[in-house]
């Protein structure tokens, strides 16, 4: 703990992600499992970017209903595709947004 008041609030996540990996990697030397690779492969997301593409996409689905329905109400089947165009690009440049 003392070492996690020296780092900051900055390395909790990897503070914590690395007292886990103890954690795991201890159980599995008591239980006789293989430890598992602690290196993720090039190009895999990291354990929170999943959740947070899966929270943006549902965010998305919840926020093109009301808006959908506004759009169409003001501009009719044109403001329906100008709701739907910046839903797209909201969610695209979340994508490629730089980490």
């Amino acid at each position: 703990m003392a070492a996690r008041r020296e780092l900051g609030p900055e390395y909790d996540d990897a503070f914590i992600e690395t007292v886990v990996d103890r954690i795991q990697e201890t159980l599995e030397a008591r239980s006789g499992a293989a430890p598992r690779p602690r290196a993720r492969p090039a190009g895999a997301p990291e354990r929170g970017d999943r959740y947070h593409g899966l929270a943006m996409a549902v965010l998305s689905l919840l926020a093109a209903i009301p808006l959908s329905a506004i759009g169409v109400v003001n501009a009719g089947l044109p403001g329906l595709f100008v709701v739907m165009a910046g839903i797209v690009l909201i969610n695209v440049t979340y994508t490629f947004r730089p980490r």
